[in-house]
């Protein structure tokens, strides 16, 4: 700050200077150097804000300003170079501007039916010649729009940088082609189970409710026998639901931390400039689940305003017991089974086997019985 203040460097030429000097310290101007060239004549550095009280005691003295120092030195300079500032701002923001804008996006597929569609989408999420740079969140949001748009067309996008230009790699999905088939079958167990349900429409039912039943017996049987005779070979066609056993090996950690979305709440203002974001608030949340909607966007400079809604998250911390983390793992271990399933399958029973503590894990075993779409078929030759 001292570096910054104004300052003036005078010359002063006088009989008797030691008197001049010491009108200056009594009238309580600061003498920040002082220089002697000769008996009559001396260098003095002061405060800008004293000058006119210099001016208004030198009487005999004659007072000549020399150089100036600090604010003023550098509002001199700036009118000085006014032009030459000018002309590098105005450089600067253009650098600025070229680096960040796109002057080409290559979209890289054989199917010219796929290239054009995925450059529509793109021109329509704002990727297109002219347009600014997307952050490396816009680009992953604007991947994933398209790919949730066209889930049966495209299989993977990729959008890479390249100075000035996107290129764009596509890959089409291939879905692959029902083809009717009327080839005689038999329905098996995909699985060893016990049977719990047998539905069939066509074939001839071999085993019954709670029947146990190895990977690949046959429950359904598409060769048709009346008299000890074949009748005729047909596909069969059925469900089979057993009850099917399970151990899974789940880890759970002693300390264990939660995330959840308080009651706080705030609309906040935000400048986008390039990949930087003002916030235009004092009291930030430490962690925020945010959702916003865009009030302005040049489409001649990377200037983004919009306004977000951040909620506040606040993350607590546990030191579980073994009682508690065992609970926990319990609960972990029914989850991912229950994700495992389809709508109609379901946990019949689950039982607690044993467990192990592994630094800062409990690691546990669980035996689960599935009510489970067993069905599988195998072609008769």
């Amino acid at each position: 700050m001292e570096f910054l203040k104004s300052k003036v460097l005078l010359k002063i030429k006088g009989k008797n200077i030691n008197r001049f000097i010491k009108k200056l310290t009594v009238r309580k101007i600061s003498i920040l150097s002082l220089r002697y060239i000769n008996e009559n004549e001396v260098l003095v550095l002061i405060y800008k804000r004293d000058y006119e009280k210099v001016l208004k005691i030198k009487t005999i003295y004659d007072v000549l300003e020399k150089d100036v120092f600090g604010f003023i030195k550098l509002k001199k300079v700036l009118k000085l170079n006014i032009h030459l500032i000018v002309i590098l701002v105005i450089c600067g923001v253009f650098f600025l501007i070229l680096t960040n804008m796109v002057f080409d996006v290559n979209v890289i597929h054989s199917n010219k039916e796929i290239r054009d569609l995925v450059s529509e989408e793109l021109k329509e999420n704002g990727i297109k010649k002219y347009a600014f740079k997307k952050s490396y969140r816009e680009k992953e949001r604007i991947k994933e729009r398209i790919l949730n748009k066209y889930p049966n067309k495209i299989e993977w996008l990729e959008i890479v940088e390249k100075g000035t230009k996107y290129v764009v790699r596509v890959e089409q999905r291939s879905l692959p082609k029902i083809k009717e088939d009327n080839k005689p079958r038999n329905i098996v167990a995909k699985k060893d189970a016990v049977i719990r349900k047998v539905i069939a429409s066509k074939g001839v039912i071999e085993r019954d409710t709670n029947d146990f039943v190895k990977k690949g017996d046959v429950i359904i049987n598409g060769d048709v026998i009346l008299n000890e005779k074949s009748r005729g070979k047909v596909r069969a066609l059925g469900r089979v639901y057993g009850e099917v056993w399970y151990v899974i090996k789940t880890s759970y950690p002693f300390v264990y931390s939660e995330k959840k979305v308080t009651e706080k709440s705030r609309d906040v203002y935000v400048l986008k400039f390039l990949n930087k974001e003002i916030e235009f608030t004092f009291n930030k949340f430490k962690n925020k689940k945010i959702t916003y909607k865009n009030i302005f966007s040049s489409q001649l400079l990377p200037i983004k305003l919009v306004l977000q809604n951040q909620r506040e998250v606040k993350e607590k911390k546990w030191v579980l017991t073994f009682d508690e983390a065992l609970l926990k793992a319990k609960e972990m271990s029914i989850k991912k089974m229950e994700k495992s399933l389809n709508k109609k399958e379901y946990i019949i029973r689950n039982k607690y086997l044993k467990s192990s503590v592994n630094n800062s894990t409990i690691d546990i075993e669980m035996f689960f019985a599935i009510y489970e779409d067993i069905t599988d078929y195998k072609e008769i030759e």
